[in-house]
């Protein structure tokens, strides 16, 4: 695996030094001789501009290095040479590492050329609504937030746990514009998901005291 990481990191120069050497090889043997090379160097050039460090972004966000996975990020050049579902995910993750900044702005143009991009998958097109309309909360849009947050309900969400929080956003929404009813009905099915990570077991409990008190 560790081989394999070098590999992408490297691609880019190893594509270059084995295209001169393919197109030297060329001149001063022949270009039967110069195939070998010549296609290697296809190979990494095309995959560094159409994959990029992705992979490596991924684990070193896993591993919670943020720095390194913000440098890798900075090194793409070109994301728009990126084939589709990668370059989605690429902007999914700048989006991820705005918000981990404190720059919403950031947050969400990335995360609305994520969704441009398309999503590889449906429960990924999910979370970059989540996402968006998470980021529209947080900029007390609450009208933007609801209508994303709702429509990142319908299509589903990986786990319970992020189904969980964007549950007890839509009810937070509900409760400040005094829909009392929609409020209950989204804190209900957000508790119905049995999340167990700390922080939204933490906000269910607290929400907990508001909701038993509300009328309807």
């Amino acid at each position: 695996m560790k081989a394999f990481n070098l590999f992408i990191l490297y691609r880019l120069p190893l594509g270059i030094v084995l295209l001169l050497g393919g197109v030297a090889l060329g001149f001063t043997v022949g270009w039967w001789e110069a195939t070998i090379p010549l296609l290697l160097a296809v190979v990494c050039l095309v995959t560094h501009f159409m994959f990029g460090p992705m992979r490596i972004v991924q684990e070193a966000v896993e591993a919670g290095n943020i720095d390194v996975a913000m440098n890798l990020m900075n090194k793409v050049a070109f994301p728009k040479l990126l084939y589709k579902p990668i370059r989605s995910v690429y902007y999914f993750m700048q989006s991820n590492l705005a918000m981990y900044n404190k720059d919403l702005d950031k947050a969400e143009a990335t995360i609305r050329q994520s969704i441009a991009s398309g999503s590889p998958m449906k429960e990924y097109e999910g979370m970059q609504y989540f996402q968006l309309g998470t980021i529209s909360y947080q900029k007390n849009d609450l009208k933007t937030a609801d209508q994303n947050l709702r429509k990142a309900v319908k299509m589903g969400l990986p786990d319970k746990e992020n189904t969980a929080a964007a549950l007890l956003t839509l009810a937070s929404i509900a409760m400040s514009r005094r829909d009392f009813k929609s409020a209950k009905d989204y804190f209900r099915r957000a508790k119905a998901q049995k999340p167990t990570t700390a922080q939204i077991v933490s906000q269910i409990k607290e929400m907990d005291k508001y909701i038993s008190r509300m009328p309807g």
